[in-house]
């Protein structure tokens, strides 16, 4: 592993507010990723569009396009495009990273999604996130998952 690589092992976000924190303080890098989480928790488009460059690509597996969910998106209204289409294919969706990894301007989180289908069936799915920073800003959001998972989920 080379010697620029850094780990930090996180517990979800509302652990993480209720625990003190013992923890080294995270990478500027690592502190804008879990404020993108905060923000995306809160439901604070605003905020999480600040965490963004103006022309962000936000990438997700084309196996989601059925859905209108699939494919990548550019800039700030197509996040707020896709954001906006979430809602009529799931009843809801929780972000829970548990790992920050650090490589250059690369932040890689694992973690998982806690998923309600529309018929109200819920579902815990680990999802891969990268984050690409640039000048401060997320340049590009890349989500990777079982889209296999995720079709039985929207189905059921």
């Amino acid at each position: 592993m080379p010697a620029s690589d850094k780990r930090a092992k996180q517990r979800p976000a509302e652990a993480r507010e209720s625990a003190p924190s013992a923890a080294p303080a995270a990478s500027p890098h690592i502190e804008l990723v879990q404020a993108a989480y905060r923000a995306f928790h809160r439901r604070d488009l605003q905020a999480l569009l600040d965490l963004l460059a103006p022309d962000v690509r936000w990438v997700h597996p084309d196996g989601m396009s059925e859905f209108g969910l699939g494919g990548t998106r550019h800039g700030h209204a197509g996040v707020r495009d896709f954001l906006a289409r979430v809602p009529s294919v799931l009843n809801g969706m929780r972000l829970e990273p548990e790992e920050y990894v650090e490589a250059g301007d690369r932040v890689v989180v694992f973690g998982v999604r806690e998923v309600t289908s529309r018929r109200g069936h819920r579902e815990r799915l680990r999802f891969v996130h990268s984050w690409t920073l640039s000048e401060g800003k997320a340049a590009v959001m890349e989500d990777i998952f079982d889209t296999v998972l995720f079709h039985r989920l929207i189905g059921s």
